[in-house]
């Protein structure tokens, strides 16, 4: 898993504080010198989560799953729902034609070599919503939502129990 910045992360803290949720993030990412923001972080594999049976309220995950391949978007989340009280999040980009064309338009002006490459190549990967859809179906989740997000974003719940 790529707990990247936490800047999510630390977002949701801020936001949901506001209704008197107090968020707790522990980070994970394969390297623990990844890991660096204040949070509680730990180096781990998101196939293989280091932490107890429903041990972690709701797990996120972050623009990572279009990283994945859809047999191991399953095996993830079927490895965070085991570690997830409630449900577990995802907030990935949507693949679509416009979004390829946006992120191809945009390498004139990103500034960083990696950027130029990364953006459309993350498009290419990343999966429709009807297809994260289908992969949560497959999974062990309970029940499904799946909504559609502002610039080719969407976010996915999958429920540990109805």
């Amino acid at each position: 898993m790529a707990g990247a910045s936490g800047d999510v992360a630390l977002a949701a803290q801020r936001e949901l504080v506001k209704s008197g949720i107090e968020l707790r993030p522990i980070l994970l990412d394969r390297a623990a010198s990844h890991l660096a923001n204040g949070f509680a972080g730990v180096a781990g594999d998101a196939f293989q989560l280091p932490f107890a049976d429903s041990s972690i309220d709701c797990v996120g995950c972050s623009l990572f799953a279009h990283h994945l391949e859809p047999d191991e978007v399953v095996c993830f989340v079927n490895e965070a729902l085991r570690v997830a009280q409630y449900a577990v999040v995802i907030n990935d980009l949507r693949r679509h034609p416009a979004h390829f064309a946006l992120a191809y338009a945009g390498k004139a002006i990103y500034r960083s070599r990696l950027t130029r490459h990364d953006a459309p190549a993350s498009v290419r990967r990343a999966h429709t919503m009807e297809e994260m859809g289908r992969y949560l179906r497959e999974s062990a989740a309970a029940k499904v939502e799946i909504t559609s997000h502002y610039l080719f974003r969407f976010a996915a719940i999958a429920w540990k129990h109805e």
